[in-house]
């Protein structure tokens, strides 16, 4: 057993001085498969500790329902036996670029602006949350044998409140549960920010990407002893869909990766691999300075222009950051560990089966729901996917504009079964349709929510249709909802879906001109020499797809991200199945597994 502790300078390991050189690395963004490799990976870049988030909403589909919490003691486990320690960062908030920020949606919906306080009802599921994960924790802990050295309090709390008495009641939590290594909290390093996330005898990290000195200094202002540290050095930055690829020269992260170590401070590389966003779990952002700007929707790759990439492959930054951190490494490194097996050859084909939204809502969605207004995602218990919204414009009438008010995300509208448009609230939430409709007609409009926010006073918005849809300036009432859910996509639920080579009939809502189009198409692959992969659909344009029952994630032609990257233990030699569910595109996708 070992002790960990906060000095007036330095970390303390058994009294003796400790520099913490810790990498980014959140297990539930790599396949449980990889987690040795990725870790061997970091260990041969120069880092002694590892950093995850916890998110909650993977966990808890809904009130007093768990997953698979046990995933996070199995990390911690393989931490150990890569030689290294953890940094374990629960929450409840995480940020991370994931979905709500790591908040469930049914917690969200009825509380708002509420989450993030003190207030009673946002404080009941935070206990019970961190009753049933923290054993995970505090049974790893290096005072018990284990890796985990540092707990983290809340996440960037002063990039949103400055309900104090809230994160001091979290500490307290954390405690009662059990944790007793050092707590930690972490922001940016400006005045409002620490002001706003410090906790009084709860060391303070700063999170910058450069300025090492100027961001330490503002840090010291706060917190005259301690030891420095980055807990967050930006080494990247993450994609949002439609933008550029965000890179940052490998020589220009090393230099601010040296100058952090020159002052003295410990780093957490943030990210030192990024992973994916499997399951459609990516988040959101809003534009702007103030973040309360046009929805931008992150991509399912989370490579982060890492020093090892989204398939764990090192990149020119592993190399150059490697060259920093052996200067402070404790002997020689390790070189990197052997990559995993890749797919030996291309395998390219089609899909035999497609089945309209329509025949896929039957089998997979939820039961209908018909109220005065449409209902949200977070009324209609979906946390990701898409709801059909139908409603009925009465008649005879003339044609007048139909238009959405609060429309979060993107819609694809049909009249009368046929497409009628996209609507869109890249720059605003109201879009109204190209052509006017006349009445009486039945109008659907499918609604995908493109993530939820996951950082800023946008945070725990609604999804869905938040206002209502107008003919005119009229608000036509009487709204059908129905949600399809990504979490209904079984091999067994998927097999009872009546596939067909060709629509049964015109008219039909996901038929496009060509025959086929938006609906959900299967298809099968045969793979010889199984290993990490990329998916391709040309033809496609916008949905979901997966491998063998796995959810890749979001595909989109908006960009930058062109392939889904598959892990190698998804594969199998011989038949591999794969779904695609296409919201958009009027055509008939084909598939294409792709060389590494």
């Amino acid at each position: 057993m070992s002790t960990f502790a906060v000095g007036d300078e330095d970390f303390l390991l058994d009294g003796r001085p400790v520099r913490l050189l810790s990498g980014a690395l959140h297990y539930f963004r790599v396949h449980e498969e990889q987690w040795e490799h990725r870790l061997g990976m970091l260990r041969a870049m120069g880092l002694n500790c590892v950093e995850t988030y916890v998110p909650w909403n993977l966990y808890a589909p809904e009130p007093g329902r768990f997953g698979d919490v046990e995933a996070l003691g199995r990390f911690l486990d393989a931490v150990e036996r890569a030689g290294m320690w953890a940094i374990v960062r629960p929450g409840p908030y995480i940020c991370a670029e994931w979905e709500n920020g790591g908040l469930p949606h049914w917690l969200t919906g009825p509380l708002g602006r509420r989450v993030r306080t003190l207030d009673p009802e946002f404080l009941a599921p935070v206990a019970a949350w961190f009753r049933r994960l923290l054993p995970q924790v505090v049974e790893r802990q290096i005072d018990r044998g284990g890796p985990v050295v540092l707990v983290q309090v809340e996440n960037e709390y002063g990039s949103y409140g400055s309900d104090r008495a809230y994160l001091e009641w979290l500490a307290e939590l954390l405690r009662r549960c059990g944790v007793s290594v050092p707590l930690f909290t972490s922001d940016g390093p400006e005045d409002h920010m620490l002001t706003g996330g410090s906790v009084p005898g709860v060391l303070a990290t700063a999170n910058f990407g450069s300025g090492a000195r100027e961001g330490f200094a503002t840090l010291r202002r706060h917190q005259p002893s301690g030891p420095l540290m980055c807990m967050e050095f930006w080494c990247g930055w993450f994609d949002h869909w439609g933008t550029e690829h965000a890179e940052r020269d490998a020589e220009d992260a090393a230099r601010a990766l040296r100058e952090i170590l020159e002052c003295g401070a410990s780093v957490n590389v943030y990210m030192a691999h990024g992973g994916t966003n499997f399951g459609g779990w990516a988040g959101a952002n809003r534009a702007g300075e103030l973040h309360d700007g046009p929805l931008r929707a992150t991509v399912t790759s989370y490579d982060y222009d890492a020093p090892v990439d989204e398939a764990g492959r090192p990149t020119e930054k592993f190399w150059r950051f490697r060259e920093v951190l052996v200067e402070y490494a404790e002997g020689p490194l390790p070189e990197p560990p052997e990559p995993p097996a890749r797919l030996a050859a291309p395998v390219r084909g089609g899909f035999g089966g497609w089945a309209s939204l329509d025949s896929v809502l039957e089998v997979l969605g939820d039961e209908e729901v018909v109220a005065p207004v449409p209902s949200t995602f977070e009324e209609l218990g979906v946390d990701r996917g898409l709801v059909r919204y139908r409603v009925e414009v009465p008649g005879p009438r003339q044609p007048y504009p139909l238009g959405v008010t609060g429309l979060r995300d993107r819609a694809v509208v049909y009249v009368d079964g046929f497409p009628a448009g996209v609507l869109d609230t890249a720059e605003g939430e109201d879009p109204v349709l190209a052509a006017p409709v006349a009445g009486p007609a039945v109008v659907d409009l499918w609604v995908e929510s493109l993530g939820r926010v996951n950082y800023g006073p946008r945070l725990a918005e609604p999804k869905g249709i938040t206002g209502g849809v107008r003919h005119e300036r009229q608000y036509l009432h009487g709204v059908r909802a129905r949600g399809l859910r990504l979490d209904a996509f079984g091999a067994a639920a998927v097999d009872k879906v009546p596939f067909a080579e060709r629509p049964s009939g015109e008219g039909a809502a996901g038929v496009g001109a060509e025959g086929c189009g938006p609906g959900l198409y299967r298809g099968v692959l045969g793979v010889a020499g199984a290993g990490d992969a990329v998916l391709r659909l040309p033809g496609a344009s916008r949905g979901f797809a997966w491998v063998n029952g796995f959810c890749l994630g979001r595909y989109w032609t908006a960009g930058p991200q062109e392939a889904l990257f598959v892990p190698g233990p998804v594969l199998r030699e011989g038949a591999n199945e794969v779904w695609v569910l296409e919201l958009e595109g009027d055509g008939v996708p084909a598939m294409e597994l792709g060389v590494l």
